[in-house]
């Protein structure tokens, strides 16, 4: 019995039994030779150049389908996974639907309330300075964007601008729908990330699997880090920033795949994170200088302190032990014998049953061993209990 229940438990549909390292290899390759592809326009150009921005926008956004493309790669060219692959890269079925869609819908949410706080930490210990009555930096952004234009244009523009406090305001509201607005774009990396490589490596275990993952996802950004992006260091030292970043946030968003065995919460959560990052640029008080990125970014010093401790929470509270069961698989139902044939199964023969000798078809009444998944279920069933 216990050598039977052992089997049950380790043989889940959304995990190998043991790690396909080629597969893995040839994932994690082709999804950074792909981004290092994608973004060699913008190191050709140089971030100096006036072309750059108008570029990076558009090119940043098609990066964030490349392990997408190399998923697609691994599961049909390489057959990781051989079968189940919807139920794998946890897209489908959304069941438990409750659990799925409440994780999925705070996490639209819960990214903005983490960086509210990574902006909380950054003014307690004075890396930035807050300005929650004039938003004066915020002024100061939009002012440089107007003289950027001309004067004549940037007279015309400033006199149609609603004023700074309705702009934050419209900016805030389109931040709280931001994981549904940047569903597409962030479900392009998730399918990769949590969606394929993280269940790839959970037969490691639940922490090696969540840091492996993480450590990837940071150094995957690194044609855009090394141009300055995030972080505003051209170095190794954004890279490493980017990459113990990725890694707690990883760990939250790893957590959710676990814990809910759907891709889509995590989805919902990075997209949301990605329209909430630069919220401290309408909070920030004017100054000479920007501020150290480092110390106000939610993937730097602030988002380590605020994720550390909700990994810290969810570790004390057990929220990393036993992940849930996935919901059993529909069982195939068969229609009894002398029903009337549901759309798309055979015309019935004359007797009233279909026959499968001259259409190739099953008979619909199921032979012995047809209820293979109704007696698994039950099985299980009977075992939990």
């Amino acid at each position: 019995m216990s050598t039977d229940r052992t089997a049950a438990e380790t043989a889940r549909p959304d995990r190998p039994e043991r790690v396909p390292w080629r597969a893995v290899a040839v994932f994690v390759g082709l999804a950074c030779a792909l981004a290092w592809l994608v973004a060699l326009p913008l190191w050709l150009v140089g971030s100096e150049a006036s072309a750059f921005m108008s570029l990076f926008a558009p090119l940043a956004g098609a990066m964030m389908f490349t392990p997408t493309l190399a998923v697609l790669v691994v599961v049909f060219l390489m057959k990781a996974p051989r079968g189940e692959r919807m139920r794998f890269l946890g897209m489908w079925p959304l069941r438990p639907t409750k659990r799925v869609v409440s994780f999925a819908v705070a996490m639209n949410f819960a990214p903005v309330l983490i960086v509210a706080a990574c902006i909380g930490v950054s003014a307690l210990f004075g890396w930035v300075q807050l300005d929650l009555a004039h938003f004066s930096g915020y002024r100061q952004t939009i002012d440089a964007q107007l003289e950027s234009l001309g004067p004549e244009t940037a007279e015309i523009a400033a006199s149609s601008l609603p004023p700074v406090g309705a702009l934050i305001g419209i900016q805030l509201a389109v931040v709280m729908v931001g994981g549904f607005l940047n569903l597409f774009p962030a479900l392009g990396e998730e399918l990769g990330w949590r969606g394929w490589l993280l269940p790839m490596l959970r037969p490691l275990g639940v922490w090696p699997a969540l840091l492996l993952t993480g450590a990837v996802w940071g150094l995957w950004h690194s044609p855009v880090i090394l141009l300055g992006y995030n972080f505003n260091r051209t170095d190794w030292s954004g890279v490493a920033l980017m990459t113990v970043g990725c890694v707690l946030w990883g760990v939250f968003f790893g957590w959710l795949r676990l814990r809910t065995g759907s891709v889509w919460p995590a989805v919902l959560g990075h997209g949301s994170l990605n329209a909430s990052a630069g919220m401290i640029g309408m909070f920030a008080a004017a100054t000479d200088a920007p501020p150290d990125m480092a110390l106000v970014n939610p993937l730097g010093v602030p988002g380590w302190i605020v994720l550390a401790i909700i990994v810290l929470v969810l570790l004390v509270t057990g929220q990393f032990g036993p992940e849930p069961e996935l919901a059993p698989a529909r069982p195939k139902r068969y229609p009894a014998p002398g029903a009337p044939p549901s759309r798309g199964d055979a015309d019935p023969s004359p007797s009233g049953t279909a026959d499968p000798s001259t259409r190739g078809e099953a008979d619909p009444t199921p032979p012995l061993g047809a209820g293979h998944s109704q007696v698994t279920t039950g099985e299980s069933r009977e075992k939990s209990t």
